[in-house]
C-alpha cells in the first residue's frame, strides 16, 4: 500500500513539473515575440452589417445634424435629397406630408423617431353628430408606397351624449395614404428642383 501511494505522488509531482516547464516556455516565447499593441478598440459593426471597418466611428442615433429637423430632406439617407434623415427616424418627406395632410385635425401625439402621429377626435362642422380620429404610421426611412399606414376611426353621437363606434368605408384609409404619398412625392420633387 505504501508503494502505491509513493507512485501516485511521484506521478503528480512529475506532471506538475511538466506543466510548470510548459508555462515557463510559453512565457519566454511570448516575451520574445514582436507583438503590436492595439491602441484603439473595435466598436463593432452595426447590427446586420457583416463587412466594413469595426474601428470606424459609428454614426449618432440623432444623425449628422443632431436633434434639428431639416424639412429640405438634406439629411442622411440612401441618396442625397431622398428624405431619409434630418435627425428623425423616418422618411422626412412622408413625415412632413403626413402632418400637412392631417393638419385640419388636432394632433394629440407626434413621435418623429418612431414615426407615429395620433390625432385627437375631430368633429367636422358639416356633420356635428359624427367624429373622426386617425393614427398615421410611417414605416421606414425610404419613400415607398408601403411606407405609410393609416388607421381611421369613426364614432356617431347616440343623442344621449355618448358616442358609439361606427363603420367606415374600407377605402377611406387608402385614400388618405394615397394623399400622403402624393404630397411626399411633391415635396421630394420640389427639393430636387432647388
Amino acid at each position: 500500500m505504501m508503494m502505491k501511494c509513493v507512485v501516485v505522488k511521484s506521478r503528480r509531482a512529475a506532471a506538475g513539473r511538466v506543466l510548470g516547464a510548459m508555462a515557463l516556455c510559453a512565457a519566454l516565447v511570448t516575451g520574445c515575440s514582436d507583438a503590436k499593441v492595439e491602441g484603439e478598440y473595435p466598436t463593432g459593426l452595426p447590427s446586420g452589417q457583416t463587412q466594413g471597418n469595426p474601428y470606424a466611428q459609428r454614426d449618432s442615433i440623432f444623425g449628422e445634424g443632431g436633434l434639428g429637423y431639416d424639412f429640405s430632406g438634406g439629411g442622411r439617407g440612401d441618396a442625397p435629397g431622398d428624405g431619409g434623415g434630418g435627425g428623425i427616424g423616418v422618411n422626412s418627406f412622408l413625415w412632413r406630408a403626413s402632418l400637412d395632410t392631417i393638419a385640419f385635425m388636432p394632433v394629440n401625439s407626434a413621435d418623429p423617431f418612431g414615426g407615429v402621429i395620433i390625432t385627437d377626435w375631430y368633429t367636422p362642422p358639416e356633420t356635428p353628430d359624427e367624429r373622426f380620429k386617425m393614427n398615421v404610421y410611417i414605416l421606414g426611412r425610404s419613400l415607398r408606397a408601403d411606407g405609410v399606414k393609416v388607421a381611421v376611426f369613426r364614432q356617431v353621437d347616440e343623442g344621449t351624449g355618448g358616442w358609439r363606434d361606427a363603420p367606415l368605408p374600407s377605402e377611406t384609409a387608402t385614400k388618405i395614404e394615397d394623399a400622403i404619398l402624393s404630397k411626399a412625392r411633391q415635396l421630394r420633387f420640389e427639393v430636387r428642383q432647388e
